[in-house]
């Protein structure tokens, strides 16, 4: 049976109607009303999308069909990023064909956000991989700011040559260093570990920058310097560069100021620290919450707690606020000199004054009650943390194993030890070490012969840093271990351990 609506139609395209009576006729027929309602759907479907893609010809968008399972990109450069970074991770594909598939969004800006992201978390080699990617990116310009930042990333990494292999490859290009880039050369040498070497290149580089108009130092170059000098206790360079500044009127800032005194308390140099605090007050610079810190750090450390108290009161009088670190490092030296009451006290100020204990606060608090023998307190600290549903990391687990160690309950320290996987924590080198040491010390050879096998079955392999720091008698003990060593396993550790 053929429908008006259909005969219709093919005398208005110009067909024969009489065609359709040779076809076979089918088994149902449709309802005609459904066949309209059918009819009119698709031709809005249709009509819809005719009409977006005019739109989108209209405005030059690309118009793209929505496979199942594609993930959408974002457009902002942090979720990019972020969306980048987390697939590596997870190895759903190599960086550069992640990079490849959002190539449509990750532009210059995003590169510099991957260098930080990678940077990090010590991927310096996927930065290089970012890099390359981008020389080969039609948008792409030899820049100065990409190679200063790949410089800095490589001397952080220790890996200095990969970093002047860079300042090389910079001049090949075209780009002539400036101050930024001389910035990050000097800042890489400085990272080494032959530190009176690196000062030397530092210093070399620095009367470079002197001779080119272009390259002339300014108060980062000088930061960096100081701060270099300060931490090698070379006085008197510090005072020279001080008087350069001086002399070619650059303006210093908070940061050249807490970086030499940093530099100073941490090395004990209280008067030379206290020197470049009265420097600060007199060129009329405002110490900040980090100038604050590192006093109160400085001299909590060496136990001059009447200074350390009165930078406290001038921190609460000040235009600035406390901040955990603030609270954590008086705890600590408080706990350190025994002194647990004031410790406590200090505890309940960062309370009242509204703040949220962190997890370094806690540690803080079991590892002082530790150094004043107060194992009970320290247990019941570490019970709360549990109840309150805190995720236990290493360092706490590190910080309750350090208190028993230290207070000679090492059946304690070793029931911890074999329930921290039920807690959610997977021992390290770095625990196994901590233990190690405390068992050797009190000559416990059943406990020694157990963390050993522990170790063995973890697949944990002690190499020469695991041995540093633990002195002569650890040495003597670990030999002792190898000589009496019951099993196989326990030879082919303590073997590794001694080459």
């Amino acid at each position: 049976m053929i429908t008006s609506w259909v005969r219709m139609s093919l005398l208005a395209v110009g067909g024969n109607p009489g065609a359709l009576s040779a076809l076979p006729a089918s088994r149902s027929v449709e309802p005609r009303h459904l066949k309209h309602e059918k009819g009119n759907a698709v031709a809005r479907q249709v009509g819809v999308k005719n009409r977006n893609k005019k739109i989108a010809e209209n405005c030059g968008l690309v118009m793209r069909s929505k496979r199942r399972g594609e993930k959408k990109t974002p457009t902002n450069p942090e979720n990019v990023v972020r969306l980048i970074v987390r697939c590596s991770e997870e190895g759903e594909a190599s960086l550069a064909k992640l990079l490849e598939r959002h190539s449509r969004v990750v532009r210059l800006e995003e590169c510099f956000l991957l260098f930080d992201a990678l940077g990090r978390s010590d991927k310096w080699l996927q930065a290089l991989e970012v890099f390359r990617w981008m020389q080969q990116q039609d948008w792409y310009r030899a820049d100065n700011g990409v190679y200063s930042k790949l410089i800095s990333i490589m001397g952080k990494k220790g890996q200095i040559r990969l970093a002047m292999w860079l300042f090389s490859e910079m001049r090949k290009t075209g780009c002539r260093p400036d101050t930024s880039v001389y910035n990050a050369v000097i800042q890489a040498h400085l990272h080494t570990k032959d530190k009176e070497k690196a000062l030397a290149k530092a210093c070399g580089y620095l009367e470079k920058m002197k001779e080119k108009v272009r390259c002339q130092p300014n108060i980062v170059t000088y930061n960096i310097l100081l701060r270099a000098y300060a931490q090698a206790c070379q006085v008197d360079k510090v005072n020279a560069l001080f008087k350069e500044v001086e002399t070619y009127e650059i303006a210093t800032n908070v940061y050249t100021y807490n970086g030499v005194m940093d530099a100073y308390g941490k090395h004990g140099m209280l008067t030379e620290m206290e020197q470049v605090l009265a420097l600060m007050k007199k060129d009329k610079c405002k110490p900040d919450i980090i100038t604050f810190n590192l006093l109160i750090n400085a001299y909590g450390k060496h136990q001059d707690f009447s200074k350390m108290e009165q930078v406290f009161q001038s921190l609460l009088q000040s235009k600035e606020n406390p901040t955990l670190p603030t609270f954590n490092s008086m705890i600590t030296n408080y706990g350190k000199a025994r002194l647990m009451t004031k410790a406590e006290l200090v505890y309940e100020k960062l309370t009242s004054l509204g703040y949220e204990p962190s997890q370094v606060t806690y540690e803080c608090l079991i590892l002082a009650y530790g150094h004043c023998g107060s194992v009970t307190k320290a247990r019941e600290i570490f019970s709360e943390m549990i109840d309150a549903e805190i995720n236990i990391q290493i360092s706490t687990l590190h910080a309750l194993l350090e208190v028993y160690c230290n207070n000679g309950l090492l059946d304690e320290a070793d029931l911890l030890f074999d329930s921290a996987r039920s807690l959610g924590v997977e021992p390290r080198a770095s625990t196994y070490k901590l233990l190690y040491k405390a068992y050797t010390k009190a000559k416990e050879t059943k406990f020694v012969e157990k963390l050993l096998k522990s170790m063995d079955a973890s697949g944990v392999i002690p190499n020469k840093k695991f041995f540093e720091g633990l002195g002569a008698h650890s040495t003597r003990e670990s030999n002792h271990n190898l000589r009496n060593a019951k099993n196989d396993s326990d030879l082919a550790v303590l073997d590794n351990q001694r080459k």
